[in-house]
């Protein structure tokens, strides 16, 4: 295995992977507070489970996200 090819593709897979979801987040939010659904004074949980069948791996990330 080439590390530094490796390297650079799951640097590559990750950028896309955070720039989506970024892009959904947003979407969501403003959704949210457009509908009344949220206030835009909140802090919501969020959850990313990252998967890859092959290797069986299956890894939830947590966190927060502040919106004032």
């Amino acid at each position: 295995m080439d590390e530094d090819v490796f390297n650079m593709q799951v640097r590559k897979f990750l950028k896309n992977v955070g720039v989506t979801s970024q892009r959904e987040i947003e979407s969501a939010v403003r959704a949210a507070v457009e509908s009344g659904k949220l206030t835009g004074d909140e802090t919501i949980e969020a959850k990313v489970t990252l998967s890859i069948e092959s290797l069986g791996l299956a890894a939830d990330i947590n966190g927060s996200i502040d919106l004032k």
